[in-house]
């Protein structure tokens, strides 16, 4: 019996996978996933910068010039986008207006006010939005400026998709990082209730198994997070994020 019931379980799965997949084709976006992990740079999103070259590269390997990076809206510059090689990179914050998510403790969103948005979506009116300087009420006001962003910048391909994910203290295998919600939300904005579930989940561990920073990152993730909120990593002549 528990053979069956096993089969049954990955059968569904297999088949809830290929519907999604399915559905999901004429999609605007591609989510990927989970950037990173800790910070290896101050910024690490910007011109030239290993994680933001790494995500110019997860575009050109998926026929894109244009990656969306998603973060929680804290002390920032605006979330400018820009150019990276020949890949436009676009940045797009968020505020919650409700719960207690910070960067550094967003288990929160999972925990406190999880339910709501993992069964409802976020409900309208939670979240401000915050990309080139501009902030946004909903949406799709920022996603609007976000593809006329794109549209002038001649876009190729599907958006490619990804949270920003870094951690500024805790382990980070047990912490979403930065963005993760803002991910959900466009994903489901997108795609549907099934397909923000399913990429949150395959999101999640992405980065696992197509980051080569990911060893690096989290056998140093201590290090890493005490060098950052100490401004060790803080680099003196590019924009921060």
């Amino acid at each position: 019996m528990k053979y069956k019931i096993l089969a049954s379980i990955i059968i569904l799965l297999i088949l809830g996978s290929t519907y999604v997949i399915l559905t999901t084709a004429n999609s605007n976006i591609e989510p990927l996933g989970r950037l990173s992990f800790v910070k290896i740079s101050n910024p690490d999103m910007y011109t030239g910068s290993p994680h933001s070259n790494l995500l110019a590269q997860y575009a050109q390997e998926r026929g894109s010039n244009t990656a969306l990076v998603v973060h929680l809206a804290g002390h920032t510059n605006g979330y400018p986008c820009y150019t990276n090689g020949n890949v436009l990179i676009e940045e797009l914050g968020f505020q919650d207006s409700e719960s207690n998510y910070v960067e550094n403790n967003s288990y929160t969103w999972l925990i406190e006010s999880s339910l709501q948005m993992l069964i409802f979506g976020v409900p309208d009116g939670r979240f401000r939005y915050v990309s080139d300087g501009i902030v946004f009420n909903n949406l799709s006001s920022a996603m609007n400026h976000l593809d006329q962003v794109a549209a002038a910048h001649g876009q190729v391909g599907k958006t490619v998709l990804v949270w920003h994910g870094t951690v500024r203290g805790g382990n980070p295998n047990f912490n979403l990082g930065c963005g993760a919600p803002l991910y959900f939300q466009i994903v489901w904005y997108e795609d549907g209730r099934l397909a923000a579930y399913y990429y949150l989940i395959t999101g999640i561990l992405f980065p696992y198994f197509n980051s080569p920073y990911t060893w690096y990152e989290l056998t140093n993730a201590k290090q890493l997070q005490d060098a950052y909120n100490s401004g060790q990593l803080d680099l003196q002549y590019a924009p921060y994020d």
